[in-house]
Order: C-alpha cells, then structure tokens, then sequence
C-alpha cells in the first residue's frame, strides 16, 4: 500500500478512514516472533499504509505482508537518534533495502547540525538515501533546535534527498501537533511530503494533523485511533 495522498478538501473522515493515513508501529524490545506476525496481521486486517518495525524483525513482517499491498517500513538510528556513525547508516540502510522494507525512517545528527556542521548533516541523510534506494523520512527533532537551526535542518535534508520531513522521533521529544506539522508543510518542496510522529493517541488528534497537512502519522495507538476510544491514557510512541 502506497503512502496517502492528503487532499485537504476530502478530510471530513470517520476513525476507520485514517487508517490508510498511519504507519502501524511495533518497536518494543521485547516482542517476540508471534506478537510481530500479529502486528502486521492488524496491519492488513485494518487497512494500516504500513508496519513500522525494527529491522531486526524485517524477513518475518516482510514475509507475513508479501503480496498484501501493506507496505512495511523501518528505521534507524532509532531510538536513540544520533549515535550511529555515517558509514554504519549506510550499512544498515543497504541491509534494510536488501531485506525488503518500502520505507525507512532515520534519525539525524542533531549534534552536528548545532555545531555548524551543516555539510557533514547532509551527507549523513544523503548516505543513507543512496545506500538504500527507499523513500527516507528524516527524523528533524524540531524542539530541540533553534529557529535557525530548524530552518538549516529542513534545507539540508531535502537537499540531502529525503522524500518525509518528520517533526520528531518520538513523544520524548515532541507530541506531535499542527503548528510544527504546518511548520514542515510551508517550507516543504514540491514532492516531498510529512510525516507527524510522537505520542499520537486519538482520532481527533490524528486527524487534526492530517488537515494541518501531514500525509502520514506514525503512532503505536493505531488501533485505538481507528476505534476511536484513545484518550489521555492510551500509551503511544
């Protein structure tokens, strides 16, 4: 299944529409083979555009979504964004794309971009575009930078040939909410699209992103999204 495109004049869509909007994510540590295979079985059953899960898992998701039209996606540099080197990016992205995910999702040098190493942050996204061959979402942790910075990060990472812009990693950095989607939305060029991500719990909420602008939502509380029955609760990341 092929990312969504958002048409803002057709947004007036019950919880169940938003689940072609949302990348069903699975990212906890200890989850084993059987909650995967069930993971990306929720991920047909409903509708989701994707599975988001670690790459550690990819041969047995892919296997389960072959010929489903759900996409699978994955990440890296991921939780922890930034502590990978260049060349292990690389590594990692080529081994992505050779296990068969659609999409991959990466974090940035958050660290370099604040120490003016503005060539050396884009050659990190770059790497990993060429390495993999995938659309790239990257991961721009906008509360952490300054209103420079944030303007730099967007430049250089489309620059760099990502295809997303991504407010933030997860809900330890940013909930995800309109002002930033719109942020990313108005500075977006033309073909590259944005992907909100972090503690996204409830209908409303995600679909208050999608009319900001945001294609897609990345959230682990897909299911009670689409149910509508998320509420302050529900744990997301």
């Amino acid at each position: 299944m092929s990312e969504t495109i958002v048409n803002p004049a057709e947004l007036d869509l019950t919880p169940a529409e938003l689940a072609p909007f949302i990348q069903h994510t699975k990212i906890d540590p200890d989850a084993t083979r059987d909650e995967m295979i069930a993971h990306a079985q929720e991920a047909v059953t409903h509708g989701f555009n994707a599975a988001m899960v670690p790459a550690s898992w990819l041969p047995v998701v892919v296997a389960e979504l072959k010929g489903t039209g759900v996409e699978v996606a994955s990440a890296l540099d991921f939780p922890s964004v930034g502590v990978m080197t260049s060349a292990g990016k690389v590594a990692e992205a080529a081994e992505i794309a050779r296990l068969g995910a659609n999409q991959l999702d990466m974090g940035v040098q958050v660290g370099w971009l604040k120490s003016g190493r503005y060539d050396d942050f884009r050659k990190d996204i770059a790497g990993v575009v060429r390495a993999s061959g995938l659309p790239v979402k990257v991961m721009l942790e906008l509360p952490l930078l300054t209103d420079a910075e944030k303007e730099a990060a967007v430049e250089l990472a489309m620059e760099a040939g990502a295809s997303f812009l991504k407010n933030a990693s997860s809900g330890q950095i940013e909930t995800a909410n309109p002002t930033s989607v719109r942020y990313l939305v108005d500075r977006a060029r033309e073909g590259v699209r944005v992907k909100a991500s972090g503690s996204i719990k409830s209908y409303s909420q995600g679909l208050e992103l999608l009319r900001a602008g945001a294609s897609l939502l990345g959230t682990s509380a897909g299911l009670a999204i689409i149910t509508d029955t998320g509420d302050a609760s529900t744990v997301s990341y």
